[in-house]
């Protein structure tokens, strides 16, 4: 049953129960198959590297099975798990696809991972065949101990490509809805990797209920910037454009002038990114006015009030139109739809995006949780939120403190089945009876929306039992130009006591270190202001009292996440 104020986005498939499927939700192969038959000539995938790449979904599926009958003719078994490891392109879409029409299981590998960090997942997850980009083919498993097969995704002397799979397609094996489809390797809710191990009605059902709240249509493209490997940007982009009828974009570089040249060639009209991209986008638009003069800036800023205002009270959208030159200077000005994941938004740049006239949603999930739960809609958002929970979806909040904040529970069919031969690691975070432990902290309200504080492994402790969340006091630094990167962790105030206090790591810009010609009191001493103007508007208990600032960029993932236990290594 869907709730009242959620998008009816499945019902279409009853029209094919009993025919392509059986049960409640269709098998991720059987999801793509349906795609296939509803809408046979639309654009399905686009690359612009290696090659350009065009394909429509019968197209794309035709490939896929191509691929699928080459491995079924070269010895593969049921249920077999194969490894896909590259940039984001189609051939990786293909290969992921094909290795679940074939009926494996295909294990997403991330493409920054050094060689023997790859072999160790490799050997782990118990891996027969790799499909990886030509670069790096030869030097993963090069002494072949792992006895691996590899496959190249783009071509090159000595191996097979993609593009030389032809094969006569079996049909897929018979699978359950609780089979495993994909296990994606993660830091998982306790800081250890994991496989988490995501069945074919995990994946589905999150796919289609997160279309519940986010409105997309066929006529959509969608832009795959971030690593398709994280089963972030694999749900929020592959997994429901396919399901949609909507065309997916590969991009495979993270700067800004690709991303620029991207979304206009490739005539996107929805964008998913993480809050780092997000920012550099508001703070360059926002920049540019106020090169204008402070007449102009103040006048756009007026207009944005009022464009904002009428957005979120009447749902009349008048911004597109009127800032349309504004967002043409980055190319969002095709733009119907931005999505924001991964790390919490602060909320003045979600709240300026709306303003612009863009459609802003920003959502929550884990991994764990294939990975979306909670999206804010864009016709009744609330700034502060992370979002609404999905229809099948519950949550509770366990043990919470005075103002609310507890632990975030959650149940529902996008649930994880457990993590790959780690019995133990799976009943640290998941009940027999379905909850899922997310680690995070924050309440909901009474509607449904859920309110983030921080992650509670990343707690600090006050000497007054105060909980002190990084992510909060982070998030105020996020609109400042003069920084790149900010970090905020515990360290030692007191040995004695025991006392910790909140220290801070800041990398300031590239530009602003040019502008003040790399003069590192001067730059030391504003980065000191800010944070003093910071600490002005925050609780006292919350108050940094330990600035670091860095000239080398701080260790990221590959989803442009800090990674805070190596900052703390590095400078706690």
């Amino acid at each position: 049953m869907k709730k009242a104020g959620y998008r009816d986005a499945w019902s279409f498939l009853n029209e094919y129960r009993g025919k392509e499927f059986e049960g409640k939700w269709p098998r991720v192969y059987q999801m793509f198959h349906i795609s296939a038959l509803r809408f046979p000539d639309r654009l399905c995938f686009h690359s612009f590297e290696p090659v350009e790449t065009r394909l429509t979904f019968t197209e794309a599926e035709c490939r896929i099975k191509e691929i699928a009958g080459y491995l079924q003719e070269n010895g593969f078994q049921e249920g077999e798990k194969v490894a896909v490891a590259g940039r984001n392109s189609t051939e990786w879409t293909l290969a992921y696809f094909a290795i679940i029409y074939a009926g494996g299981i295909v294990v997403p590998l991330d493409y920054s991972l050094k060689d023997n960090e790859m072999e160790n997942f490799i050997s782990f997850g118990g891996v027969t065949r790799l499909f990886i980009d030509s670069e790096r083919a030869a030097s993963v498993d090069k002494d072949g101990r792992l006895g691996l097969a590899k496959y190249t995704l783009d071509d090159a002397d000595g191996f097979v490509s993609v593009h030389d799979m032809h094969g006569a397609f079996r049909g897929t094996p018979e699978k359950k809805p609780d089979d495993v489809a994909a296990i994606i390797f993660t830091s998982g809710t306790t800081g250890t990797p994991k496989g988490v191990m995501l069945t074919h009605d995990n994946l589905v059902s999150d796919c289609f209920l997160t279309q519940s709240i986010l409105d997309i249509r066929k006529t959509d493209v969608m832009y795959a910037i971030l690593p398709i490997s994280h089963a972030y940007a694999m749900m929020a982009v592959v997994y429901i454009s396919i399901s949609a009828g909507a065309a997916v974009v590969f991009g495979r570089k993270l700067a800004m002038s690709h991303i620029i040249r991207e979304l206009k060639a490739g005539q996107v009209t929805v964008f998913m990114a993480v809050p780092m991209i997000y920012n550099k986008m508001i703070g360059a638009l926002m920049g540019g006015v106020r090169k204008k003069g402070a007449l102009v800036y103040g006048i756009i800023r007026a207009l944005m009030g009022v464009s904002g205002f009428l957005k979120q009270n009447f749902n009349v959208n008048i911004g597109h139109r009127l800032f349309h030159s504004i967002l043409s200077k980055l190319s969002l000005d095709g733009l119907r739809l931005c999505i924001s994941g991964g790390g919490p938004l602060p909320p003045s740049t979600f709240r300026m995006f709306q303003e612009l006239g863009l459609d802003f949603l920003q959502g929550y999930g884990l991994t764990e949780a294939s990975p979306v739960t909670h999206l804010n809609p864009s016709d009744a958002f609330r700034v502060e939120s992370v979002g609404k929970l999905f229809p099948e979806e519950e949550v509770k909040i366990v043990d919470p403190d005075s103002d609310g904040n507890g632990l975030i529970f959650i149940k529902g069919p996008m649930v994880m089945k457990g993590y790959y031969k780690n019995e133990e690691a799976t009943r640290e975070v998941l009940s027999e009876d379905g909850w899922l432990n997310t680690g995070d902290v924050g309440h909901q309200d009474k509607d449904g929306y859920l309110y983030l504080t921080g992650r509670a492994k990343n707690v600090i402790v006050t000497e007054g039992g105060k909980n002190i969340f990084p992510e909060e006091i982070e998030a105020q630094f996020q609109l400042f130009s003069e920084i790149d990167q900010v970090c905020v962790i515990g360290y030692m105030a007191d040995e004695s006591l025991r006392k910790e206090g909140i220290a801070i790591v800041i990398r300031p810009s590239d530009d602003y270190r040019e502008s003040m010609k790399n003069d590192e009191a001067a730059i030391t001493r504003h980065m000191n202001e800010l944070v003093e103007q910071v600490n002005r508007d925050i609780q006292h208990y919350k108050r940094i009292t330990k600035v670091m600032v860095v000239n080398d960029k701080l260790p990221m993932t590959s989803t442009s996440k800090i990674r805070r236990n190596d900052v703390s290594r590095l400078y706690g």
